[in-house]
């Protein structure tokens, strides 16, 4: 006879251990099918943004993230090419008072984020297994896997996907994905040593053919990322991409660059296409997608684990208020997710336009657009909605009329 829990979860990454931590803590029985035994660096989904913050104390799991290493990033300088780097310190902004009793974005890497909170929902209750293989969804809503080497069946009243891009819930629940077309690439890679680096200052600009981001995690740790042509596929392959990762980091716009380029890499050097994908229906009967799996946006503004963390406050709160649990109470989830998916998707296809492209033309274009946002400040609003949030802006700042005032 097959067990049975409230929810059955299927991924214990950020959305999946985060959704089990808040519905274990509630009272409710909850079950995690995580494939890996160790969670690896994936070189993104270490930035939570100051409304990913908010959403991530909203649902009690804020304390779980600092206690595990978050370090909280107080001041952003904008440098970059055409930028005097003495100005940009003296104008960076303050982060630490955006969004009430938030003190910035945090920063921490992915792999002990995911412990974190896989430890926090196996103290909350939860039935956490690793190494799961061979997931299957059936009619009920059930779930069938391999753990260490047998075949289970489980039954739950709500199935939820939050195994990643590559969804097999999503496939097998046939939740159609809709996808942009790739803009360029992104590089991200962790660094010791860089003691150099100011430890509360994130940075993020463009020179010559980079786009680059720098985000400390204290202790002389940074992520880093770097965005690139796709016509450079090639540029960051090969046993001596960290080397050369590093020494794009080589920038006259940055006064600190020389920490990096003489830091120490402590992970592998990965690259993958910048895009957003999205479900206009996350759900279906007995079955919930959160988090990648339902749609992610371009990693070029960062805003993975704020959507989580806003994914698993929404469906908590409609699953503790309401005792059926079938597909018409997800309505909600679905109407607002779409609206906030489309509104990152407009602000990071124009982060992508005016901070990837690296021809003469787009250098000229980048030039009117910082002229034109220094003359109108309205039209910085569109950006603004991944430090706040894209519900807090006027609808206005994600439209065509917007996207024209800034690049025509």
């Amino acid at each position: 006879m097959s067990k049975k829990y409230d929810l059955a979860i299927v991924g214990g990454g950020i959305a999946g251990s985060a959704l089990a931590t808040v519905m274990a803590r509630a009272g409710k029985s909850v079950l995690v099918l995580e494939k890996t035994t160790a969670y690896p660096d994936l070189v993104r989904g270490e930035w939570l943004a100051p409304w990913g913050v908010f959403e991530a104390r909203r649902v009690g799991l804020l304390s779980d993230l600092v206690q595990a290493g978050g370090h909280y990033l107080r001041r952003h300088i904008a440098f970059g090419e055409g930028i005097d780097p003495v100005e940009a310190i003296a104008g960076a902004r303050d982060m630490s008072n955006l969004l009430p009793g938030v003190l910035g974005p945090l920063s921490l890497r992915h792999p002990i984020a995911c412990q974190a909170l896989t430890d926090a929902a196996q103290a909350a209750g939860a039935t956490v297994l690793r190494g799961v293989s061979k997931v299957g969804l059936a009619a009920g809503p059930s779930v069938s896997y391999m753990h260490e080497g047998s075949e289970q069946h489980v039954t739950a009243r709500l199935v939820i996907g939050a195994d990643g891009r590559n969804s097999v819930v999503r496939s097998q629940a046939g939740i159609p994905l809709q996808r942009d077309a790739t803009h360029h690439l992104f590089s991200g890679m962790l660094v010791e040593g860089a003691e150099g680096w100011p430890e509360d200052a994130q940075t993020k600009g463009t020179e010559g053919d980079v786009n680059f981001l720098v985000f400390p995690q204290g202790k002389g740790v940074l992520r880093l990322y770097l965005g690139y042509a796709l016509e450079q596929k090639t540029r960051l392959t090969g046993p001596d991409a960290p080397q050369r990762f590093l020494a794009a980091f080589n920038l006259s716009s940055v006064p600190w660059s020389e920490a990096i380029v003489n830091a120490t890499p402590i992970s592998h050097c990965h690259s993958y296409p910048n895009e957003d994908t999205w479900t206009e229906f996350p759900y279906v009967e007995g079955v919930v997608l959160i988090g990648d799996a339902a749609g992610h946006n371009d990693p070029i503004t960062g805003q993975g684990l704020s959507i989580s963390m806003r994914d698993v406050r929404i469906v908590s709160e409609l699953l503790l208020g309401a005792e059926d649990w079938q597909s018409p109470l997800f309505a909600p989830y679905a109407e607002e997710r779409k609206e906030r998916m489309r509104r990152l998707r407009f602000a990071a296809a124009l982060q992508s336009a005016l901070d990837s492209e690296f021809t003469p033309e787009a250098v000229a274009r980048r030039t009117r657009a910082d002229q034109r946002k220094a003359a109108d400040p309205s039209l910085n609003l569109t950006s603004a909605s991944g430090i706040v949030g894209p519900e807090m802006l006027p609808a206005e700042a994600f439209s065509q009329e917007t996207w024209d005032r800034i690049l025509a």
